[in-house]
């Protein structure tokens, strides 16, 4: 609307054959230029003033909403990693916990199957050993009788007389147990 008053009054200005100067006031110009300028800011008041400025307070409003909503999901977010850290924490410890528990059971239950080894170890001599004996004074037990055979097969091929076998082992049992027994070792 302002363009078509300078338009005209630079047309009339043209027609007359005049110099347009734009930057010289013109009163009537002027004028006309106020009016509509204070219908228009009436009318944008009125009319679009009201929408715009609610929608803008509007828009400040969801701005800070969504601030706050953003501030409070960041703390939220915090201690919940504040609490995860806790518990990953928690978890390393228990972890720990649980492998320096299973470094003593199985040091516990090293020691006891080396003692238990130790044990059957020692058993087992034992047992070698006593069967070692048994063996042995099976040995010279066989050794005598094999002696007494020997000697009374010897007095007899001696003596030319055979007394008989009970009498002879009787006498030979009793002349080796008056000789003291010497335990030969095997």
């Amino acid at each position: 609307m302002f363009s078509s008053f300078l338009l005209a009054a630079a047309s009339s200005a043209a027609e007359e054959g005049a110099k347009v100067d734009l930057l010289t006031p013109a009163g009537g110009l002027m004028v006309w230029t106020l009016v509509i300028f204070v219908i228009l800011f009436f009318i944008l008041k009125k009319f679009a003033f009201a929408p715009i400025t609610k929608a803008v307070e509007d828009r400040e409003a969801a701005l800070e909403a969504a601030i706050r909503d953003a501030k409070a999901d960041r703390e939220a977010a915090q201690i919940l990693l504040a609490d995860q850290r806790t518990r990953i924490e928690g978890a390393r410890d228990e972890a720990q916990r649980i492998i320096a528990e299973g470094r003593t059971v199985s040091e516990q239950l090293r020691a006891k199957m080396l003692e238990e080894t130790r044990e059957e170890q020692q058993q087992m001599l034992d047992r070698a050993r006593r069967e070692i004996g048994s063996e042995r004074d099976k040995a010279i037990a066989q050794l005598r009788k094999e002696a007494i055979d020997l000697a009374i097969a010897g007095a007899s091929k001696v003596i030319e007389k055979n007394l008989d076998e009970a009498s002879n082992r009787a006498i030979v049992d009793q002349f080796l147990a008056s000789i003291p027994a010497v335990k030969a070792s095997v």
